[in-house]
């Protein structure tokens, strides 16, 4: 039988209830509670912190973009002249194309539509401009460059049709006055990217800047202001009003050193005779040897400044800038220095003869039969200094180098030192981008690298430029005009002033930077070195004897190194004019020459001559 519940049941269960309900809550409740309040407030405050002030400008840029457009009216670059005022470099209208997504249609298949019809005009890959898109910093610039290189037709095609969220606006290319000829030189512009818009906030989507050459190391001054042009929207995009925000304001020219016939002359030569012997790649250089002007500077292959694209995956590195960025074995035409060292420090007499067989042979420790020898090109005999530079002898610089018997020799220290002092780990301060520095070896760096000792036969290498010495081309040159001039070592300089907004000189900087002087040390020794060098063209043994019936006195060495397990040879010419008082020194290189250094000499000769005949002879 089922017990009902009765009053006092019920009256307890409630009491039960009741003091149930009024059981307090644990402090840890609020606390976990307030906490969760804190960091929401807290995530809130970030949040409202990151918009309104770490992407205040982002924002403010978008809602401002919103409403106007801003069409650039691009600046002019500096105009670039030779030392006569002829230009080398000017200013051509064209045209840059960019999409510009915020004028696409809203709807998927519209956008997807105007991309494909712009990439059909352009014929420019659908799928390139996607990744681009997808990879591109928007918060950078609200626009996405696609091509500057229209064609007449597409131009006429374009400026005719409406195509939603494509953007044509002019520009300028650079053109320069001979193709090929000057382009290591002035170097070659593009428009900005992303990463130089992130490293200098000051430039626009729009700008050109210079990617190499003078292009690159006078952009602040080339590269002048753009303009702008604001259109003012409504709501539904309608123009409501235009106004300029900026004129444009055209860069500031250079006027350089460079003399631009020489280098035509020097560069068609040059070019003439690599094409004859079946070779590719040389450097050219023409110096003032009494003040550090470039006359001339000559890099092959070239390439076209404004199809660089064409040029970047040739295995000939046409973008690559031998003169300044390369390092080589100098060869022979190290020994005019090592002579000069070997003078200064007492090493040698100068009437003192060594006798050339065709090698030394150095005693074999490790295998006393076969004997470690050293090769001269040829036997040249009893030979002194001047009859040594002349004849090139190897034997006799292995001498005064390394020591041999009773001969004693600077030894790597003594050439490190003379290195040194003639600047060849140091770099000339040419005014061009990226300019390396030689290298010179010694026992510390060989112990390091190899964990072998330094030994006689490596100080023989480098006494006749071969081994492990590298320098740049403009190294050498630079050295062999400090024998020259008698001792001095000028920084080399390009660009002699900048100009004004009217082509007039208002920062000239012609005066000569001497980087280290010599003529004290060297004083009455330096005079055999170049006796020597004049003997090299001068008599009939002379290497670079070609040259002896120029109607000027020239002083030259040439010289030959063995690359790639002696596979290749570069061959060098280096040399001066007039002799008795140096007003050019020239540098020619050629890579995998055929004959050695016979090859450059042709090349030397033409550039004097054209020089006596278009320069010299009318100071006389």
């Amino acid at each position: 039988m089922k017990k009902g519940l009765d009053l006092e049941d019920i009256l307890t269960d409630q009491v039960i209830e009741e003091d149930f309900l009024e059981v307090p809550l644990v402090d840890k409740v609020f606390r976990v509670l307030f906490y969760l309040f804190l960091i929401l407030v807290a995530v809130i405050l970030i949040q409202f912190g990151n918009l309104g002030i770490g992407q205040h400008k982002f924002f403010q840029k978008r809602a401002f973009s919103n409403m106007t457009y801003i069409k650039v009216q691009p600046a002019p670059r500096g105009v670039i002249f030779d030392r006569f005022g002829n230009s080398l470099v000017s200013n051509e209208p064209a045209f840059n194309v960019f999409l510009v997504p915020r004028e696409l249609p809203n709807d998927f298949e519209g956008r997807r539509a105007a991309i494909k019809e712009i990439t059909e005009i352009l014929e420019i890959d659908e799928a390139i401009i996607n990744t681009k898109l997808a990879q591109k910093d928007w918060s950078l610039s609200d626009k996405l460059f696609l091509t500057d290189d229209l064609t007449q037709d597409q131009l006429v095609f374009l400026s005719s049709k409406k195509t939603p969220g494509l953007s044509i606006e002019e520009s300028f290319k650079r053109f320069h006055a001979k193709p090929f000829v000057f382009s290591h030189l002035i170097g070659y512009t593009g428009l900005v990217n992303d990463e130089d818009i992130s490293k200098n906030s000051n430039l626009t989507i729009a700008d050109v800047v210079g990617r190499s050459g003078l292009e690159s190391y006078y952009d602040n001054y080339l590269r002048g202001e753009n303009g702008e042009e604001i259109s003012f929207r409504d709501a539904k995009g309608r123009v409501k009003e235009e106004r300029q925000a900026r004129l444009s304001k055209e860069g500031r020219g250079l006027e350089t050193f460079i003399d631009a016939e020489l280098q035509e002359y020097f560069y068609k030569s040059f070019k003439e005779t690599l094409n004859s012997l079946g070779r590719d790649i040389g450097v050219g250089l023409a110096f003032n040897p009494q003040n550090g002007e470039v006359l001339a500077l000559i890099g092959i292959p070239s390439f076209d400044s404004l199809k660089i694209y064409q040029f970047l995956n040739n295995p000939n590195k046409p973008l690559f800038n031998r003169a300044v960025n390369g390092l080589y074995n100098p060869g022979s035409t190290i020994k005019p220095l090592v002579a000069a060292g070997a003078l200064v420090d007492g090493i040698i007499d100068p009437k003192k003869q060594i006798f050339s067989a065709g090698f030394i042979e150095i005693p074999n420790p490790y295998n006393p039969d076969q004997p470690s020898r050293f090769l001269d090109w040829k036997p040249h005999g009893w030979v002194d200094v001047r009859s040594a530079l002349a004849k090139s002898s190897n034997v006799y610089f292995y001498e005064i180098g390394g020591g041999f018997k009773d001969q004693k020799g600077l030894g790597i220290s003594g050439l490190k030192d003379w290195w040194q002092k003639f600047g060849l780990n140091k770099k000339t301060g040419i005014d061009l981008p990226g300019e390396e520095t030689g290298f010179l070896p010694d026992p510390e760096w060989k112990k390091t690298l190899t964990k072998e000792p330094w030994r006689i036969g490596d100080t023989y290498n480098v006494s006749i430029g071969q081994g492990d010495l590298l320098i740049t081309p403009i190294e050498l040159l630079n050295y062999i005009s400090a024998i020259a001039n008698g001792g001095k070592l000028y920084q080399l300089r390009i660009v002699r002033s900048i100009l004004d907004a009217d082509n007039k000189e208002s920062e000239l900087w012609n005066k000569p930077v001497v980087l280290s002087d010599l003529s004290g040390i060297l004083v009455d020794k330096l005079g055999e070195v170049q006796r020597g060098m004049r003997d090299a063209v001068f008599e009939a043994y002379g290497t670079a004897h070609l040259l002896n019936d120029l109607p000027v006195a020239v002083a030259a060495k040439t010289g030959t190194t063995q690359i790639q397990n002696n596979e290749k040879t570069n061959a060098f010419f280096v040399g001066y004019a007039p002799y008795e008082n140096p007003e050019i020194a020239i540098l020619v290189l050629i890579e995998n020459s055929r004959e050695g250094s016979l090859n450059t000499v042709p090349v030397a000769r033409d550039v004097f001559m054209w020089y006596y005949n278009n320069r010299l002879k009318f100071k006389k």
